[in-house]
């Protein structure tokens, strides 16, 4: 269930497009399973995730002298944190078929902010937030520590170009041992509003994706990529 905070940032227009670059096992196990994975914070690439800028973390060795369970929160608090990412864009992005999908393969899921939220409000297990990630200088600004969800919508300056929101979920409460993620149930037709498929992808990669959509039931509107535009000379 999706539940607003007026604390966490987030674009106001809820028409703002969205997009997800994923392979095609993670695209059919969403359709099928109707639930979308939830990776758990600190099985991220980056080391930093759920941590603090320097200025903070000074600021909390203080508070915790006097309270050493202060401190030991936060470093065991990021194994209850779950994230879903979404990249920002008005268009498709070169760099984020680069980085999300390989040989050539992969999709990209179009949604808009507001299709997201509706969406969640089909998980009534759990409590999931969005927030847009914030990116600053880790040696230099302050991240605030009065929101237990603001040490995940901050990262370093060099991922800007990720322009990242986050579907995030804080399961404490549930007493859950989280492997690597966990899947919600979501409505998939109104989280999905369109699909492209990979821009350097062949015929017969186009074709499986169109048939497995249809085969599993839905009638998504299938894009060919803007990238794979014809050369008009």
């Amino acid at each position: 269930m999706y539940i607003a905070d007026k604390n966490i940032k987030l674009p106001e227009d809820p028409n703002t497009i969205v997009w997800k670059y994923l392979d095609l096992s993670k695209f059919v196990d969403l359709l099928l399973y109707r639930k979308l994975f939830m990776s758990r914070s600190d099985k991220f690439e980056d080391q930093y995730e759920g941590t603090f800028s320097e200025p903070t973390f000074e600021e909390i060795k203080k508070l915790s002298i006097n309270n050493p369970g202060f401190l030991e929160y936060y470093k065991t608090h990021r194994k209850n944190v779950v994230i879903s990412s979404w990249h920002i864009n008005e268009y498709e992005s070169f760099a984020m078929w680069q980085i999300f999908t390989q040989k050539s393969e992969g999709l990209a899921i179009q949604s808009t902010l507001g299709r997201i939220q509706n969406a969640l409000n089909a998980d009534i297990e759990y409590e999931q937030h969005i927030g847009e990630v914030n990116y600053i200088d880790y040696k230099k600004e302050y991240i605030p520590f009065d929101n237990t969800f603001f040490p995940f919508l901050f990262k370093r300056k060099s991922f800007q170009y990720e322009r990242e929101i986050r579907i995030i979920s804080d399961l404490t409460s549930h007493n859950l041992e989280i492997d690597n993620g966990l899947k919600i149930d979501v409505d998939i037709c109104n989280l999905i509003e369109k699909i492209y498929i990979h821009p350097k992808s062949e015929n017969w990669y186009k074709k499986l994706v169109i048939d497995l959509v249809e085969r599993l039931g839905f009638d998504f509107t299938i894009e060919k990529s803007d990238l794979e535009s014809d050369i008009l000379i």
